[in-house]
């Protein structure tokens, strides 16, 4: 028998903060789970919403944003990204994470998509915007952040997601997201 959408099958019995920094809370649960045995469930709370831009300029050229990911040992090309606190405006966000990253500033914004990144372990939402009417100034990174740009076509980008050169889930469901709404004549770029 089919679970009704607005019924949750897990009962929490115990949940203790097993870490807790300024972004993330990992959380231990005791559950009895949905066939009704006991169990556990780790989740990894995020305090901020995971931001993503792509900005695409009037050639329909897009910057990647390059650096080293500490989690993942390896380095990696993405749309521009960073975190906006629960209490600010997303599109507030956006637009400082596109500058600090990028320096660029954009006049028109779309906001395209939200996406859970990973949710069978998180609950970090996505939200993702497209940035047009494109405006150089000087970047401003964080100082945790070493990060190379990469200026291309836009049909590239989505070449090099096929490729497996870009792995970032967010880069890859924004991009992907942009690609197919293009494809279905719902955005025109310039």
């Amino acid at each position: 028998m089919q679970q009704p959408e607005n019924q949750n099958p897990w009962k929490i019995i115990k949940q203790d903060i097993v870490y807790d920094n300024n972004w993330i809370s990992l959380i231990h649960h005791e559950v009895i789970n949905p066939s009704g045995g006991p169990g556990i469930y780790g989740k990894v709370h995020f305090k901020n919403y995971a931001i993503g831009v792509i900005a695409v300029d009037d050639q329909q050229n897009t910057c990647l944003v390059g650096q080293f990911r500490f989690t993942l040992d390896q380095y990696s090309w993405e749309i521009p990204e960073g975190g906006c606190p629960f209490e600010e405006d997303p599109l507030n966000a956006a637009k400082r994470e596109l500058l600090e990253e990028t320096g660029l500033k954009a006049a028109n914004w779309l906001k395209i998509g939200e996406a859970y990144l990973s949710n069978s372990v998180s609950d970090e939402k996505a939200i993702y915007y497209l940035a047009t009417g494109l405006t150089q100034f000087e970047a401003e990174p964080e100082e945790t952040e070493q990060l190379a740009l990469k200026k291309l076509p836009l049909s590239r980008v989505f070449e090099m997601i096929d490729e497996g050169a870009i792995t970032d889930a967010l880069s890859v469901i924004a991009l992907q997201k942009l690609q197919l709404l293009m494809l279905q004549h719902k955005i025109q770029l310039p």
